[in-house]
This record gives C-alpha cells, sequence and structure tokens, in this order.
C-alpha cells in the first residue's frame, strides 16, 4: 500500500489493485447522490455478477454519467478538438464465416464512411499537438444501419469501470478553482488521481510515450479498446479486438516538436489532414480483427472484459478484414464535423457487446451525450447522422423533427395499418445469449486485479529511444505536480513497473530513494517476452511515403538540383516545400521563377520530416544573419531529421554548431551525388544514433 497516515475517524476500504482508499466514518462527510442517498460504491457499477452486464437498475451510476455528459453546452467535454473525413470502406473478402454484418460480406461492396480524429482533454479552440490521447472514430453508413466504431489511437483505458469515468475526465480537465492548464495532464489533480488508481499504470505508460504526440492524424493506429463479438448467421460468436492500422505507418513527433509546432502552427494536424486529402495523397488505413475463441479467452492470464489489457499479436496475430481510405474533406466543418453524433451502441447485425463494465457505461453515456450536446433526440435526423439505408419506427414528434410522418399509427401492434414497419424476427438484430451472469453486486472479479505486468511488458518492447523519452516524459509531467506526495506515490508505480524506469525518473526529479512502498494486489510478471508491435520504431517502415520535406532557397540557387530532389521525393511519395527569406518569387540560376511555400520565419523546421539547405553562394551570406536560419539548422539537427546541403551551405551548418557527418544524417549534395544517401536517410524518419548526442539519455 502507499504510505498514508489514516485519520483516526477514517476508515479504510481495498479496492482490486492493492490501493486503500480512505473513507470516512462521519456523516458529514458521507458521500451521497443528488438526492442525498449514501453510497457504500463509487468504483464500481452494479453488475449482475462480478463478470456480468451492468444493470440498468444502478441509479448511481447512471445519475453520475448523466450530469458528467450535460457539464458542457454545446462543446463536447471530451474529443472537442477534432478533424474529419469522408471516405468508404471495402473488405478484401467474404467474412461471411465470422459475421453476418452485409458490410464485411461482399469485396465488391464499398460502404461510406465519415471519420473523426480527435485530442481528448482540450477544449475546441486548444492546440493540435498536446501530449494526449486520440479519439478514433469512424461511423460506417452500412444498408442494414449505422455502426459506430468508436475507440482511441491506444488500445488500452485508464480504467476498468465506467463509474470512475466522471472522475478520470475531471481530474485531467483544467483545475476546477483556476480554470488551467488547458490541454495538459501536467498538473496536480490528475496525478493524484491516477497515483491512486492503480489499474492507471498501463495507460500511463502509453500516454507517456510516443504515441501520445503523432505525427500527424495519418499516422495514428486505432483500437477499438474493448473486446465486442462478431456473430455470424448461425448464431455462432467471436471475440474481437478491433485495429487501424495506416498504410504509411504509424509515426511520432518529438516532445520539443510538439511543443515548437504547438506556437508554429496550432492548426498543425487539421491543416495536414485537409491538405493531403485535397491534393489526392488520400490516407487509408487497414481494419482488422484479433479473433479467438472462449477457450483461447479462458486460457489468457488476464481478462477480456479489462479494458486496462491488451492481448499481445504474438498470442493472437491480426486479421486484415479491409481497408478505408478517406478521400472527400468536409464542405461544412460546423454541419459535418461538429454535429457528428458517434455512439458504441450503434451497431448492425452481426456485432454484440460484451460485458466489459467499461463500455457498458458508454452505451448509456454517449446517447445521453448527443441529447445534450445536439439539443434534441432528432439528432439522428442531422443529415451527417443519417443512415442511408430506410428508417423506419413510431418514434415521433420532439424538437427540431424534421421528418413528416404519415398516417394514423404511431403505435404497434396496429391493426389500422397493416403496411406499417413491424419487427423482423428473422432480418432484425438479436442479441447474443451470453450465459455469463450472476447476483447483483459492486464487485471486480480478481481477474482485473494485476496492474503492472502489461505496463512491465509494454516498457520491455520499447526500443532505447523510446525508453528514453518515456522517463523524459514521465519527468516532466511529475515535476509540473507541486504535491510531494503525489511524486513519491508515483515513483513507487513506477518502481513496480520497472525498478530501472523508476530509478531514471527518480534521479531526473533528483528524488533518488524518495518512493513509496506500494504493495500491489498481484505481484507482476517477470516472464512476458517483449511484443515488438507495441514499438512504434521497431516496426516503423522504411518510407517517406506521406512525408514532407522542406528545402531553403535563395535567390540563384542551383535549379537542376532542385529538380532532382523533386523528381526524387516524387517517386518516392513525399512533397517537397520551399522555404525563402520572403514570401514572394525566387529566381534561380536560370532566370526561372519559383513561389516560396513558406517563410523562414512562418516555416520552421519542425514542420517537416526531413530538411534540405539550397541556398546560393550570395544567399549563404543573408542567411548567416537571420537568427530563424540558423535556428531552422539547429532545431532539424536536435529533431534527429534528416538534414542535406551544398557545398556552400557549410558555413550555416557550422554556425548552427552541426558537423557535418554522412553517418548522422548531415550529407552534402554533390550535383545529384549524394541525393540517394539523402533519401536513404530520411526514410528511417529519424537517425537515433544523433539523439545520444544532442539529448543523453536521462
Amino acid at each position: 500500500m502507499a504510505k498514508t497516515k489514516a485519520k483516526s475517524a477514517a476508515a479504510t476500504k481495498k479496492v482490486a489493485g492493492g490501493e486503500t482508499h480512505q473513507t470516512t466514518t462521519s456523516a458529514d462527510q458521507t458521500l451521497t447522490t443528488n438526492q442525498g442517498t449514501p453510497i457504500s460504491d463509487n468504483q464500481n457499477s452494479l453488475k449482475s455478477g462480478a463478470r456480468g452486464p451492468t444493470l440498468m437498475e444502478d441509479f448511481i451510476l447512471r445519475e453520475k454519467i448523466t450530469h458528467f455528459d450535460h457539464e458542457r453546452i454545446p462543446e463536447r467535454i471530451v474529443h472537442a478538438r477534432g478533424s474529419a473525413a469522408h471516405g468508404y470502406f471495402e473488405p478484401f473478402k467474404n467474412w461471411s464465416s465470422l459475421t453476418k454484418a452485409s458490410f464485411l460480406s461482399n469485396p465488391k461492396k464499398r460502404t461510406k464512411v465519415f471519420t473523426r480524429i480527435s485530442t481528448v482533454a482540450g477544449g475546441a479552440g486548444s492546440v493540435d499537438t498536446p501530449r494526449d490521447v486520440r479519439g478514433f472514430a469512424v461511423k460506417f453508413y452500412t444498408d442494414e444501419g449505422n455502426f459506430d466504431l468508436v475507440g482511441n489511437n491506444i488500445p488500452v483505458f485508464f480504467i476498468q469501470d465506467a463509474i470512475k469515468f466522471p472522475d478520470l475526465i475531471h481530474s485531467v480537465k483544467m483545475e476546477a478553482d483556476r480554470g488551467f492548464p488547458q490541454a495538459a495532464s501536467a498538473h496536480d489533480t490528475f496525478w493524484d488521481f491516477v497515483s491512486l488508481m492503480p489499474e492507471s499504470v498501463h495507460m500511463l505508460m502509453w500516454a507517456m510515450s510516443d504515441r501520445a504526440i503523432p505525427r500527424s492524424l495519418r499516422h495514428i493506429e486505432g483500437f477499438g479498446i474493448h473486446t465486442f463479438r462478431l456473430v455470424n448467421a448461425e448464431g455462432a460468436s467471436t471475440f474481437v479486438k478491433f485495429h487501424w492500422r495506416p498504410s504509411i505507418g504509424a509515426a511520432s513527433l518529438i516532445w520539443d516538436e510538439a511543443v515548437k509546432i504547438a506556437g508554429a502552427d496550432p492548426d498543425y494536424h487539421r491543416r495536414d489532414l485537409w491538405e493531403s486529402i485535397d491534393t489526392g495523397a488520400f490516407p487509408e488505413w487497414t481494419l482488422s480483427v484479433q479473433a479467438f475463441d472462449q477457450k483461447t479467452a479462458d486460457e489468457l492470464d488476464f481478462d477480456i472484459l479489462d479494458s486496462t489489457k491488451l492481448i499481445p499479436e504474438e498470442v493472437v496475430p491480426l486479421t486484415p478484414l479491409g481497408r478505408m481510405v478517406l478521400d472527400r474533406n468536409p464542405v461544412n466543418f460546423f454541419a459535418e464535423t461538429e454535429q457528428v453524433a458517434f455512439h458504441p451502441g450503434h451497431i448492425v447485425p452481426g456485432i454484440d457487446f460484451t460485458p466489459d463494465p467499461l463500455l457498458q457505461g458508454r452505451l448509456h453515456s454517449y446517447l445521453d451525450t448527443q441529447l445534450s450536446r445536439l439539443g434534441s433526440a432528432n439528432f439522428h435526423e442531422i443529415p451527417i447522422n443519417q443512415p442511408v439505408c430506410p428508417m423506419r419506427n413510431f418514434q415521433r414528434d420532439g424538437h427540431m423533427r424534421m421528418l413528416v410522418p404519415e398516417g394514423r399509427a404511431n403505435y404497434e401492434p396496429n391493426s389500422i395499418d397493416p403496411a406499417s414497419p413491424r419487427e423482423n424476427p428473422v432480418r432484425g438484430f438479436a442479441s447474443f445469449p451470453d450465459p455469463e451472469s450472476g447476483p447483483k453486486t459492486r464487485a471486480r472479479p480478481e481477474s482485473f486485479a494485476d496492474h503492472y505486468s502489461q505496463a512491465r511488458q509494454f516498457w520491455r518492447s520499447m526500443t532505447p529511444p523510446e525508453q528514453g523519452h518515456i522517463v523524459s516524459a514521465f519527468t516532466f509531467e511529475l515535476s509540473k505536480v507541486t504535491t510531494l506526495a503525489i511524486r513519491t506515490r508515483m515513483l513507487g508505480h513506477l518502481d513496480l513497473v520497472e525498478p530501472e524506469l523508476g530509478e531514471r525518473v527518480a534521479a531526473a526529479m533528483n528524488m533518488a530513494g524518495m518512493a513509496d512502498d506500494i504493495t500491489p494486489a498481484v505481484e507482476p510478471r517477470d516472464d512476458l517476452p517483449p511484443s515488438p508491435p507495441l514499438s512504434l520504431v521497431a516496426k516503423a517502415p522504411a518510407t517517406i511515403k506521406g512525408r514532407t520535406v522542406g528545402a531553403i532557397v535563395t535567390p540563384g540557387f542551383d535549379s537542376r538540383l532542385l529538380a532532382s530532389l523533386a523528381a526524387a521525393l516524387k517517386r518516392e511519395g513525399a512533397v517537397l516545400k520551399l522555404i525563402a527569406p520572403k514570401i514572394g518569387p525566387v529566381k534561380d540560376d536560370k532566370g526561372g521563377k519559383h513561389e516560396p511555400d513558406m517563410t523562414i520565419d512562418g516555416g520552421p523546421s519542425v514542420l517537416f520530416d526531413a530538411c534540405v539547405l539550397l541556398p546560393s553562394e550570395d544567399g549563404v551570406g543573408d542567411l548567416m544573419n537571420m537568427a530563424a536560419a540558423i535556428n531552422w539548422i539547429r532545431d532539424a539537427y536536435g529533431h534527429l531529421k534528416a538534414i542535406a546541403y551544398v557545398e556552400g551551405a557549410a558555413a550555416l551548418l557550422d554556425k548552427a554548431a552541426v558537423e557535418p557527418d554522412a553517418a548522422m544524417g548531415v550529407i552534402e549534395l554533390d550535383g545529384k551525388k549524394g541525393l540517394g544517401d539523402f533519401i536513404d536517410a530520411a526514410k528511417k524518419h529519424r537517425i537515433w544514433d544523433r539523439e545520444k548526442l544532442v539529448r543523453p539519455p536521462a
């Protein structure tokens, strides 16, 4: 247990994970509902058996979630800042052996989709690049109704039970008394909450990794988080975990880049997605599932209903189902991106739920949120939310009703209108008869209690640079925490994840030996092997497709070299942007005019994946006196980007304290010579060997 001094008037209550919460015996401090009813358990929703479904009669859960859903009007409480696009999905083959969902049954069938990717903690006016989880929501407009796959870019979550969701978001949002920090988790209330919730430790490892600072929305992976069911026409059920994988590979920023991009271009991710679609470089993802049966689920050493756990791909490999392509930008941001309403309860025949207690709470929360945010139970009539298949029922009237139903019969059964809708036992949705049930209880099964083993596996699956970034992230965030007890408690958790991690973070904060001694409910396992797919660096493809290269040019630059560079990048699927001291046309050595895309001040190197210095000899002298130009080079080197330069630009490198070294990704271009080496270096995305020079590991 974390070291605490319990007051004499307090009792203690142990919850899953070994953490002890204080519960006062004073009637004046007893937690109650809004109606004054005392609450005996604020950690677990009411379920039919420890692993059974959440019950509708849980008035405490419903009141808490409902109040939380209505705390912000009209902006989303979470996922407020989002970007979206239209597209399509097509399956690779007929998957009727897995599911009777029609959109997965015919490889020639294209299903319209609308995809929204968002930050979580910040408001609609916050920036694109904070350290944060990213929402990844896809609405499939199928011929059997809308299916919403609503997940994140991280496969696990902070909590195991939806009853804790309001507490989690309250803690990570701006602090209640001061209204800051915005879109940031580096403050006391967040770390106080998660340090008291051992179940959050695995997710914290992901959130402090590079996953939380993606390179672009096109480079994001997506996950359904929960275990779902696919059900075929014979009624056979298969458990699945949903995965989205980008065709160009997943990639991230470096923290210093993320901070500087927030100042240089707060709309960096939004702009990148829009421009890539606008220019025809359509983002693409593969939808895969980890499919497994009950026998496999029973053999796992964790519970498939626990949303803080993942199934390693070495245990259950991915099965690719189909691909999604985003090929059309919204025509009106408010009408589409803002008014789109996602809900995990929007499913179609062939897809079903499990009694995951986090998912069960979401099934209530999302619908309730839409009623508040969009102002009416008729939000499904907004064009972006309308299904493409016929919609027939007896729901009537209400605020902002758009459809005009005809006839006398607005009820069922009826005999006055034989042509009115009726239920269809053959085509209609039928819930899978899950046998898991039991007595009503507020409890978590012991199978949810291991909070550290997979966090340790995640750490051991990272490459050394990624481990260094995790250490730096924890150090930065915890150094912003002003309450010493919260810092020492978190260091205790990190020691349980991996002693090396705890020691490195403690040393970086000058707090060696100050970690709390925490006793876990279940001792972390030490035999879980590393899982390479968890690492972004280990599985990164060697490509610059979809990447952007920035080239500084000045009047009189080498036109043939620029043409060779542009042609080489085009063959690789990369985009070239020209950067100049001024925004007006720049003449090359042959008198040709080129319109620069940005100025050096307005286009810092943090906006590009690789950098090229192509100034003329006369232009070098001008750049030597520009602080922005020298910083452009320094940042590119410090952010581990491949750098190409012409001979005359060597003086700029020298002033920026950058040593030419092809092995470290600083490559001279002599005519076309060196261009291939530069492309090869850029395909690595980062020159990781350089990091130990610019950021020695903590």
